[in-house]
């Protein structure tokens, strides 16, 4: 075979290599990557051949050689980076019935409609009709030391919830994107009269870049893949890390360490809740995740600088270490059958857990801050009867070791709850389903109230 012939099969081999690599997927009858490889070792064999028969290859079959194996990684290189792309705009190939592309982006959208029917009543206060309390569980303010209520029903479609994501081509080796997430959830100006109207809030606001965020989304020190499967808007709230902020994160495989935003809550000498605005050390969050056929578990610890300044209570500026750790996590129990759970432990983490049930700390006589130790968690488990029908049941617990001399016995001591539900769903999209609820609240001063809901809820998810 003479250096011309040579040439000509080389080229060919070059050209096929190349349109294998880009050829879209459901063209290929076999791997791309084990058509290079056998592409390759013919290479290898020609080469073989040559040096048998002639003894060596001359300069200019040498030089084809060369500039063969230098293609051979190009075209590899051409095809890892095309897999890459692949994969940075597969989130959004996946809801093409649901968005649209601007230029190099493409915009997609989710979320869900949620009608939520509501009856409930406390043990021991009114709660107010425009109350939030009345549209979820918050367990620091169920009241404590009244009279009972009655049973009071409202209806509400404020937790439907509208997600809008971007994914931008900018080449293999970088991905780019970001989301911004609303709904209609604790926000004013809304009336039960007439319209029924609210604004809309924003829940997270993020940019994704490779392996970095940046902006507003779940904390990193809460699993959001843990929470039970309830028709309230939490569930387990005394027993779950539960906060939205921004932060700048920073994730590889199962790995994340962020730099959070920080917020020092205080309790005054008399029951009340002080926010200092004094905070110059971000929350600092790191986390693994485990994940397997079995299931995820997570691991995450924290560390808080809590601040105040003289001009809070006029005694002086203060700081103490807030920190702690909490493990959570899905586990399968079987096909139809899983098990979720959280446990959280530490000091100084009171605005994390239940929805700021108590404080991080409390300041002493001399003006020291002192922090208040926590520990929590919940477990939840569901059952599919069917492919149509689930069931929940779950339940709570949350305890605080407050310093009563510095808050008074006002604050919550112990807050716990238990939840069952049945929801079914004639089609995917659709959940149609009922919970029972039961809360408890306990003060340090040993008052105590309830709250007893039941709640239908209708949810379309798009």
């Amino acid at each position: 075979m003479g250096g011309s012939a040579f040439g000509k099969f080389i080229r060919a081999g070059l050209l096929a290599g190349t349109c294998l690599a880009a050829a879209p997927a459901a063209a290929q009858d076999e791997d791309v990557e084990a058509r290079l490889d056998r592409l390759e070792r013919l290479v290898t064999q020609l080469v073989e051949r040559l040096d048998a028969k002639d003894g060596e290859l001359d300069a200019r079959q040498a030089e084809t050689v060369v500039q063969t194996q230098q293609a051979l990684a190009e075209t590899r290189d051409l095809h890892e980076r095309q897999e890459a792309l692949a994969a940075q705009i597969d989130e959004s190939q996946k809801q093409d019935g649901k968005g649209f592309r601007v230029g190099n982006t493409r915009v997609s959208y989710a979320g869900y409609v949620k009608l939520d029917a509501i009856t409930q009543r406390t043990s021991a206060g009114q709660v107010g009709s425009s109350s939030i309390v009345r549209d979820f569980l918050i367990p620091g303010a169920i009241p404590v030391g009244g009279e009972a209520s009655g049973w009071d029903t409202d209806f509400n479609a404020r937790q439907s919830r509208l997600v809008f994501k971007t994914a931008t081509d900018v080449g293999g080796e970088h991905t780019l994107g970001s989301q911004i997430e609303l709904d209609f959830m604790v926000t004013p100006d809304g009336d039960e009269r007439i319209s029924n109207s609210y604004q809309p809030r924003l829940r997270q606001a993020f940019i994704t870049y490779d392996n970095w965020l940046f902006g507003q989304a779940w904390s990193t020190f809460q699993n959001v893949g843990a929470l039970p499967d309830s028709l309230d808007f939490i569930g387990t709230t005394p027993g779950t890390v539960f906060v939205r902020q921004p932060m700048i994160r920073y994730t590889a495989g199962g790995f994340m360490l962020a730099a959070e935003q920080p917020e020092t809550t205080v309790t005054a000498s008399n029951g009340a809740r002080v926010l200092p605005g004094d905070d110059t050390i971000p929350d600092m969050v790191a986390r693994y995740n485990f994940t397997g056929d079995w299931g995820s578990l997570t691991a995450a610890g924290i560390l808080r600088n809590l601040r105040i300044a003289d001009d809070d209570f006029g005694s002086g500026s203060g700081s103490a270490l807030g920190y702690g750790l909490s493990v959570s996590g899905k586990v399968q129990l079987g096909e139809r059958d899983d098990f979720r759970f959280m446990g959280t432990v530490g000091d100084g983490l009171g605005r994390y857990i239940g929805l700021n049930i108590v404080n991080d700390a409390a300041v002493d006589a001399n003006g020291d801050l002192d922090p208040i130790f926590t520990y929590s968690g919940f477990g939840a488990f569901r059952h599919q009867w069917s492919d149509q029908l689930r069931s929940s049941v779950a339940g709570a617990y949350f305890k605080a070791d407050n310093p009563v001399l510095l808050t008074s016995g006002a604050v919550t001591d112990e807050s716990w709850n238990v939840l069952a539900n049945l929801i079914y769903s004639p089609v995917r999209p659709i959940d149609i389903g009922i919970e029972y609820m039961y809360a408890e609240r306990t003060t340090e001063d040993g008052q105590s109230g309830n709250l007893q809901k039941v709640q239908v809820s209708t949810k379309y998810s798009f």
